[in-house]
């Protein structure tokens, strides 16, 4: 099969996805006066700015990017964090990444933020897969796909050309 064939988001389809996700972010902080989007490195930090900048536009709330690193091998190392525990403390947060698979790596990234009392926590995804094996939602998803466990999704963020590919 062509990788045309295989394409389930283009770049038009994901710009649309996080469009809606960036409103829903903002209806449902619509008090807050600030909002953490947390995306997982490397391509959930990517929507995370991309979700920021549409966020800026719409809301006028002042949005803060934080990068995590989660080693996906080994999610039980350590997570870090380009903010401390004290910056996010009572803070919305909205955890960001491109595939909700099994869960295995949003669950260890909202395992880390819980260390710390904040005020709201949400997780915000681009494909929404349906197997998981820890029970973990994605609050915010631009599409929720039923695959086969053997199959893959690929997301390309090029910023002129995403797309998010099923392999």
């Amino acid at each position: 099969m062509s990788n045309k064939s295989n394409t389930i988001l283009n770049h038009e389809e994901i710009t649309h996805k996080l469009r809606r996700i960036a409103y829903q972010i903002y209806e449902n902080n619509v008090d807050e006066k600030e909002i953490i989007l947390a995306g997982i490195a490397e391509n959930g930090y990517v929507l995370a700015k991309r979700i920021k900048t549409l966020l800026a536009k719409i809301s006028g709330k002042q949005i803060i990017l934080c990068k995590v690193f989660i080693n996906k091998k080994d999610p039980q190392s350590p997570v870090k964090t380009s903010l401390k525990p004290e910056e996010y403390m009572e803070k919305s947060i909205v955890l960001v990444d491109d595939v909700l698979n099994s869960g295995t790596t949003l669950i260890y990234g909202v395992k880390h933020f819980l260390n710390v009392p904040l005020k709201k926590f949400k997780t915000a995804v681009l494909v929404n897969r349906n197997h998981k094996k820890y029970p973990v939602k994605a609050d915010f998803k631009g599409i929720s796909l039923s695959t086969t466990l053997k199959e893959h999704i690929h997301v390309d963020l090029d910023a002129k050309a995403s797309k998010a590919v099923l392999e």
